[in-house]
């Protein structure tokens, strides 16, 4: 495939990731206070798989570790707030089994070499390990969202998420240009400044109340 096409399908998924979070800071600096709209899921669910086939494409275990890890949790949040039950079943089994299905398929068909993914030559062992420490940090502000959503039976996004959004995205940047990923870097480097400016919302929501 050609790396035209392999960096398309990779930055449109940051696109998509970045709409997201255009969505909802605009609606959060509406609101004066932090927004979660369903569109937010939706959008992260369709450019999650995007960035998961892009991480396969490319070989990158540490983009396909975290969004293995974060794909569920976001049709969690959109079962939350009922758009999952809204939606076709066919469109929901889909969902559901399609990333797994793809995952068997090429593995039975020999096109996934764990071996390939874990030793490749453009990442050594350091980056790798940076990448997949990057990733998990920045997948667990998902669990803690989700966990936090669990908890309150709605779908939020607390201030303990942009946090830890900060932390991961600054990791990721640094495994980015050391990878030389402009898909990782164009994507993350936007994104953190909403991180940052939902923090500062955050604040003001809570000296207003």
């Amino acid at each position: 495939m050609s790396n035209w096409l392999i960096y398309g399908i990779g930055f449109l998924a940051q696109i998509l990731f970045s709409g997201r979070l255009i969505v909802q800071w605009i609606l959060s600096e509406k609101n004066k206070r932090i927004i979660t709209p369903s569109l937010f899921w939706k959008l992260s669910l369709l450019a999650s798989f995007l960035l998961f086939v892009y991480g396969y494409l490319r070989d990158d275990f540490a983009i396909m570790l975290g969004q293995s890890l974060t794909y569920y949790i976001y049709i969690r949040n959109l079962q939350l707030q009922g758009e999952w039950q809204r939606s076709p079943k066919l469109m929901q089994w889909f969902l559901l089994l399609f990333p797994i299905f793809i995952v068997i398929y090429a593995y039975n068909n020999g096109e996934y070499d764990l071996q390939q993914l874990f030793y490749n030559e453009d990442i050594p062992l350091w980056l790798l390990l940076l990448g997949i420490f990057s990733q998990l940090l920045f997948t667990f502000r998902f669990i803690y969202q989700w966990i936090y959503s669990e908890k309150t039976k709605t779908s939020q996004l607390p201030v303990g998420f942009w946090r830890l959004s900060v932390a991961g995205a600054s990791l990721i940047l640094t495994y980015a240009i050391f990878r030389q990923d402009p898909v990782l870097f164009v994507g993350h480097i936007a994104g953190l400044i909403i991180y940052i400016r939902n923090i500062f919302i955050w604040k003001k929501q809570v000296n207003a109340a």
